[in-house]
């Protein structure tokens, strides 16, 4: 991990009267979220409708309406708890970017039906896959494989995405456009990142081509997720398209360190705005001390090290157990004390917040409020036989929790 991202100022994290607060907290900083919105709307000239944030990595409802008052309208996600979640917070686009079956696909389906002021789209990638949909209002999107190979249909087989258009209209159902992230190319350095990424894109054009060859109209391409973004805004044929081209980075809205390394260093107004909040709590043996900060607040997901502290680079931080983070101290630095409180910065922030339950939302050094992580975990497990039972959370659309 670069030096640079951990040598932040530490006075634009450090909070006054910090005695009442129990750790590990999620601190979640307003004004540099709200620098990292307005940053994003600035790449994108101004446009705020050529962004769908996922909002995996917001979780937070409060985050969400930040987001629909900067003008952000469409957003992407993956579960049925993010949608409504979503939609309470204002969201009046919002496309479900999983592979929807069984009981999940049920669930967004009766969320569909019980709508009328929000457009609510889904990915499909077979054809079996309309059945769930059809007589819907839903939208649907196809998803591409751009070599990830996690989901989607494979670039190369425009013919199979074409039969697959053709049959999604003629069931009926709305054919809105096509999905393609590309995250595979997150490891590759940017001019390497941005080479691939603009051949695939190229491939995606051709299956534009194709689609429009027989009168089957693309509305959208939504791409890219955070490592792509740059890409993604520097392809000419986006900028010069008949359809509407939207960019899904969600990382950005909180940044973390990882999304340090990946975008351009150019790209200056971006910053951390989630951090977690941690105390000293042992120094067991010489050169380290542990805080109370494990692999349950601050995800190892991305590996080790899995955070950075913040203002404080001569810092190791090693490997978690569940509630302990150990760090290691170099010889001739100074060091903590016990009960000394450190402000984490995740490597990967979107597992991190879905750790927590509530966030206390900071500005100026003070706590503004205490804030749900409402999208953290999932409805469910169990359907209602009835969707007639259901709670009114969220205007009478949002199921039982367990």
């Amino acid at each position: 991990m670069k030096s640079q991202n951990v040598g932040l100022p530490t006075h634009r994290y450090v909070l006054q009267n910090t005695e009442r607060i129990m750790t590990p907290a999620l601190l979640i900083f307003r004004d540099v979220v709200s620098a990292n919105i307005a940053t994003t709307i600035r790449l994108l000239d101004g446009n705020a409708d050529r962004w769908r944030p996922h909002v995996k990595t917001a979780k937070v409802g409060y985050v969400m309406r930040m987001l629909t008052t900067f003008g952000v309208s469409a957003f992407k996600c993956a579960t049925s708890l993010e949608l409504v979640t979503a939609i309470g917070a204002g969201a009046s686009d919002v496309l479900v970017a999983y592979p929807l079956v069984g009981a999940n696909a049920s669930r967004v389906r009766a969320i569909v039906d019980r709508i009328d002021s929000v457009a609510i789209s889904v990915l499909l990638e077979n054809i079996s896959q309309i059945e769930s949909w059809r007589g819907s209002k839903v939208g649907i999107f196809i998803d591409i494989n751009p070599g990830m190979n996690r989901t989607g249909i494979e670039q190369d087989r425009p013919g199979a995405i074409v039969e697959l258009a053709r049959c999604i209209l003629q069931s009926g159902l709305q054919f809105l456009g096509l999905h393609y992230y590309d995250g595979h190319l997150a490891s590759a350095s940017l001019p390497e990142r941005t080479q691939r990424a603009h051949a695939g894109y190229d491939q995606l054009m051709s299956i534009i081509a194709a689609l429009n060859a027989t009168d089957i109209s693309v509305k959208e391409v939504v791409t890219a997720g955070t490592p792509a973004f740059p890409c993604s805004l520097s392809y000419p044929g986006f900028s010069t398209s008949k359809f509407l081209h939207r960019t899904s980075p969600g990382t950005i809205v909180y940044f973390d360190t990882t999304a340090m390394e990946q975008l351009p260093s150019e790209w200056c107004g971006y910053a951390p705005s989630v951090l977690v909040m941690s105390r000293v709590v042992s120094r067991p043996t010489s050169g380290v001390i542990t805080c109370d900060a494990g692999h349950k607040t601050v995800s190892v997901d991305c590996g080790v090290p899995n955070c950075a502290v913040a203002g404080m680079p001569q810092l190791q931080p090693l490997t978690p157990s569940e509630e302990h983070l150990p760090i290691r101290v170099p010889d001739g630095m100074p060091s903590p004390d016990i009960g000394d409180c450190l402000y984490l910065i995740p490597r990967h922030v979107c597992p991190t917040v879905n750790n927590f339950d509530r966030a206390l939302i900071v500005e100026g050094g003070n706590i503004l409020g205490t804030e749900q992580v409402n999208a953290r975990g999932r409805e469910g497990p169990m359907l209602p036989e009835s969707y007639h039972h259901m709670s009114a959370n969220y205007g009478g659309f949002a199921g039982p929790r367990s």
